[in-house]
């Protein structure tokens, strides 16, 4: 890599100086977001601050007496700090992560190699770190986004496809209504059903505690332990270690041992948290599935009518797709502009066939 001249250029100054900029606020973003936390969480993200710190003295040396006064940081980093401050939820790591993916350092000849590999390593590791909130929210979080964005679609469509056969306003008023009922009871009864199954089919996967009543009288040349062990994917080798300490200790202790062990007890308690419960997803995709499917009621409720009812319902409609998607983009960690416009796609496609079928019907009837 080329040395930087002995005299800068005010080019270079300048984006020298909002380096350094970007490197102080986000620093400040992960101390904000560790005040937030505790653990090993708020050690990551201080760590990560102590990294961007080491950046900022690059860039400050390079500077010299052209650092002048403290910049402002772009106005992406600015608002993920007013976030983190006010937040510190997965959200805000989500967007951090796409930031660390930004980084110019790769493309600069101004920043070191390792600087460079350090936003990468960093981005990975709030992702990690956004993996983690991404599992605690994935139960319930799904049934919510999913049910409003089904109410949005579903309800729009029903309403316009109705208006469309040219039947007064009360009775599209009352359709849709109808349809806020219906799909909210059977979104809230499907959801509690698949997650109850779910929770259901784990527990059934999980070690039974009955048969550490067996233990004592195992024949120890046999071994029959190591066969639940390998079952459970240990290898042979490991399996017939863990069976000869469970059964030592099984000697020389009163109580129980537990035939279950820690490595493989963790992987259902992970999947249970990340599934949700079942009455918590029932609520949340009933509350959500009628919060979209009020939406394009709304116009309606208010009174109007006609071609001035259905442009409303399907501006509010968009409006609300365009948020979900980009919500649903930043958890997933893709580019949410995409995510929205593609959310946007989909439900203003389905509205219009609905709507299509629904003129091509009520042609037919009069």
């Amino acid at each position: 890599m080329p040395a930087s001249p002995a005299r800068p250029t005010p080019a270079q100054i300048r984006r020298w100086r909002q380096y350094l900029a970007d490197e102080r606020a986000e620093a400040a973003v992960y101390r904000d977001l560790a005040g937030r936390r505790d653990g090993e969480e708020k050690q990551i993200l201080l760590a990560l601050a102590d990294a961007e710190g080491r950046h900022e003295a690059h860039w400050l040396e390079l500077l010299g007496e052209h650092a002048g006064k403290p910049r402002k940081g772009d106005i992406r980093t600015r608002m993920l700090g007013l976030l983190a401050r006010r937040f510190g939820s997965v959200f805000v790591l989500a967007l951090a992560q796409r930031a660390e993916s930004r980084s110019p350092y790769e493309a600069d000849d101004d920043a070191t190699d390792a600087m460079a590999a350090d936003e990468r390593i960093h981005e990975e590791v709030v992702r990690g770190l956004a993996t983690r909130g991404r599992q605690r929210l994935s139960g319930t979080f799904r049934a919510a986004v999913f049910g409003a964005n089904d109410g949005l679609v579903s309800n729009l469509s029903l309403i316009l496809g109705i208006g469309a056969t040219g039947v007064s306003s009360s009775i599209v008023l009352v359709t849709g209504i109808a349809g806020l009922l219906a799909g909210a009871l059977s979104m809230g009864a499907g959801e509690y059903v698949s997650v109850r199954s779910q929770r259901e089919l784990l527990e059934a996967s999980q070690p039974g505690t009955e048969t550490e009543t067996a233990l004592p009288h195992l024949d120890l040349e046999a071994n029959e332990l190591t066969l639940v062990y390998r079952a459970r994917g240990m290898s042979a080798e490991e399996a017939e270690e863990h069976a000869r300490v469970v059964l030592a200790a099984q000697q020389t202790q009163t109580g129980s041992v537990p035939i279950s062990v820690p490595e493989l007890a963790e992987g259902p308690a992970d999947e249970h948290e990340a599934i949700g419960t079942g009455m918590g997803a029932a609520i949340s995709s009933f509350c959500f599935f009628a919060s979209g499917a009020i939406i394009p009621v709304l116009p309606y409720l208010f009174g109007l009518q006609g071609l001035v009812a259905v442009i409303v319902a399907a501006v509010l409609v968009g409006l609300a797709l365009l948020g979900t998607g980009a919500i649903v983009g930043l958890l997933s960690g893709a580019p949410p502009l995409r995510r929205a416009l593609r959310q946007l796609f989909i439900g203003y496609a389905a509205a219009a066939v609905t709507y299509a079928l629904g003129y091509l019907f009520g042609t037919q009837v009069h």
